[in-house]
C-alpha cells in the first residue's frame, strides 16, 4: 500500500476542476485548516460515545432476547429488521442531510435516538413481569423496535459525518480521514462487544437500558457545544426547489454520470446480500461454543482488529487506487469467510473475525474516498444514503431467510440428517456446523463474483477515472 498523496502533489488539487459547480458550499478557511480539523477531530470523537451507547444497547438486545428464547429465528428477524430499517433510512437521511446544516442533521440523530431510547425504557420498567421478552407478545415487539429506531436514528449522524469529510479535510487527506472515522467505529464496536455481554450477563436488560439513556443524554450536550464554520446546506432546507424528501432521482443522476460507481454500488450490493448470513448466524454461532460474557470479551478481542484496520487507512492510506484496493479486500474477506469455520473451535473463529474486521475499515474507507471524489459536495448526502440504501436491501432479506432456513433445514441436515452421515466423520456434526456451513458457501459465491469484478470493464473505467481526479457537473 502507497503513501498517501502529499499536500504539494499536483494530483493534490485535481478535483479542483472548473467543471465543478459555482453553489458548492464554501470550505472552512483552506479545506481542512486548523479550526476545520479541529472541528472533524470533534465531530470524530462525539460519534465515537454515540455510536457506542447506540451499539451497546443494540448488542444487548440480541444478546438478551436470544438468550431468553434460544431462537435463532428471532435473532435473525431482529437483525433482518435492523438492516431493513438501516436500508429504507438511507436516502431518507441522505437528501434531508443535503438540505440542512450538518450540526442540524447530527443533534435530530442524537435527540432521536435519546427520546426512542427514554420510551424503550419505560416500556421494559412498566411491562407485566414475565411478559418480556415473550415473542408472543405485542409489547415485546413494542420494546425491541423502539430500541431499533433509536439505533437506526443514528445512521442519520454517519451520513452526515461522511459528508463533513469533504468540508473541513484536505482531498488528499480524505482516505486518511475516513480511516480514522473507521478506528472511531471499531472502538466503539471493542467497547459494545464486551459491556454488552458483560452488562446482559451480570446486570440484566434494565440497567443496560439506564446505561445508555445517560450516556446518550451527555452526548447530545457535548455535540450543541460543538461549532461547525460555513456549515450551509446544500440546498434552502424547504422543498421549495422540487426537491422530493426522498430524493432517488437524483442521487440517480449523480451516480451515473461517473463511469463504473453504479457497478461498484451493485458489487457491494451483492456482497451485502451475502453479508446478511453474518448479521443472521453470527451470534448464534458464537454463543453455541461458548457461554454469552465469554463471547462477549471475545467479540471485543476480535474488534480490536476494526480499530488496527481503521488505523492502518488513517496512517497509511488507501494507496494510489482505492478502486483496486476495495476489490483485493473483498477476495480477502471472502477467502477468511471459508476459512474461520471448517473447524467447530473458538480459536479459528476468533482469529478469522479479527482478521476480517482489520480488513472492514479498508473497503468502507474505499468506497467513501471515492464518493468524495468523485460526486460534488451538494450531493454527496443524497449518493452516500442511496449507496446505503441499495446495499443493505438485500441483508434483510438474507437475514430473514437465513434463520428459518438455518433452524428448519441445514441444522437438522447437520445434526442427525444427511449431511451429518455424508460429510459429518470430518466436518463435524450439530447446530454450529449447520451455521458453519451456510457462512462456508456464502464465501465461496463472494470470492467468485469478486474474482469475476476486478476482470470486470467497469472496474477499469472506474478506476481511470479516480486516477483522472475529475468531478462531474453536479447533476441538476
Amino acid at each position: 500500500m502507497t503513501s498517501p498523496i502529499e499536500p504539494d502533489s499536483p494530483k493534490a488539487g485535481m478535483d479542483e476542476d472548473s467543471s465543478v459547480p459555482t453553489r458548492e458550499p464554501p470550505i472552512v478557511d483552506e479545506p481542512g485548516g486548523p479550526r476545520g480539523l479541529r472541528t472533524f477531530h470533534l465531530l470524530v470523537a462525539n460519534t465515537l460515545i454515540a455510536g457506542t451507547a447506540n451499539n451497546f444497547l443494540w448488542f444487548a438486545l440480541v444478546f438478551w432476547v436470544y438468550l431468553e428464547t434460544r431462537s435463532v429465528v428471532a435473532a435473525s428477524v431482529i437483525g433482518g429488521t435492523y438492516m431493513l430499517l438501516y436500508a429504507a433510512s438511507g436516502m431518507f437521511f441522505g437528501t434531508f442531510v443535503d438540505r440542512h446544516s450538518r450540526k442540524a442533521s447530527m443533534v435530530l440523530s442524537s435527540v432521536g435516538s435519546l427520546a426512542c431510547f427514554l420510551l424503550a425504557t419505560i416500556v421494559y420498567f412498566v411491562a407485566p413481569e414475565g411478559s418480556l421478552p415473550s415473542l408472543s407478545q405485542p409489547l415485546t415487539w413494542v420494546f425491541v423496535m423502539l430500541v431499533l429506531l433509536g439505533a437506526i436514528a443514528g445512521n442519520l449522524r454517519s451520513i452526515a459525518l461522511s459528508t463533513t469529510v469533504t468540508l473541513l479535510v484536505p482531498v488528499e487527506r480524505h482516505d486518511r480521514a475516513n480511516g480514522l472515522v473507521g478506528t472511531a467505529n471499531g472502538v466503539a464496536f471493542a467497547l459494545t462487544s464486551v459491556f454488552s455481554g458483560l452488562a446482559i450477563g451480570l446486570l440484566g436488560m434494565g440497567p443496560s437500558l439506564v446505561i445508555t439513556l445517560v450516556t446518550a443524554g451527555l452526548v447530545t450536550a457535548h455535540l450543541l457545544t460543538i461549532r461547525i464554520e460555513h456549515d450551509t446546506a446544500s440546498q434552502d432546507g424547504s422543498d421549495s426547489d422540487g426537491t422530493p424528501a426522498v430524493d432517488f432521482k437524483g442521487a440517480m443522476r449523480a451516480v451515473r454520470v461517473v463511469p463504473g460507481l453504479l457497478a461498484l454500488l451493485l458489487f457491494s450490493t451483492f456482497n451485502n446480500f451475502l453479508g446478511g448470513v453474518f448479521m443472521a448466524l453470527m451470534d448464534p454461532y458464537g454463543l453455541e461454543l461458548v457461554a454469552v460474557e465469554v463471547w462477549g470479551i471475545l467479540l471485543s478481542v476480535a474488534s480490536f482488529g476494526f480499530i488496527l484496520g481503521g488505523l492502518l487507512v488513517a496512517t497509511r492510506g488507501l494507496g494510489s487506487n482505492p478502486v483496486r484496493t476495495l476489490l483485493l479486500v473483498n477476495v480477502a474477506l471472502w477467502t477468511i469467510t471459508i476459512l474461520f469455520p471448517i473447524r467447530s473451535s473458538v480459536i479459528p473463529l476468533v482469529i478469522g473475525f479479527f482478521l476480517y474486521l482489520t480488513l472492514i475499515p479498508m473497503a468502507e474507507a474505499s468506497e467513501q474516498t471515492i464518493i468524495q471524489r468523485l460526486v460534488p459536495f451538494r450531493e454527496q448526502g443524497r449518493v452516500f444514503g442511496f449507496s446505503q440504501t441499495i446495499e443493505t436491501a438485500a441483508s434483510p432479506l438474507t437475514a430473514f431467510l437465513i434463520g428459518p432456513i438455518a433452524e428448519a433445514w441445514v441444522i437438522p441436515f447437520m445434526t442427525d440428517g444427511s449431511g451429518a452421515d455424508t460429510i459429518g466423520g470430518w466436518f463435524g456434526t450439530g447446530p454450529e456446523r449447520g451455521m458453519a456451513l451456510i457462512f462456508i458457501i456464502a464465501g465461496v459465491i463472494g470470492l467468485a463474483v469478486t474474482i469475476i469484478a476486478l476482470n470486470s470493464r467497469a472496474y477499469r473505467n472506474l478506476s481511470h477515472r479516480y486516477e483522472q481526479g475529475n468531478r462531474q457537473p453536479a447533476a441538476v
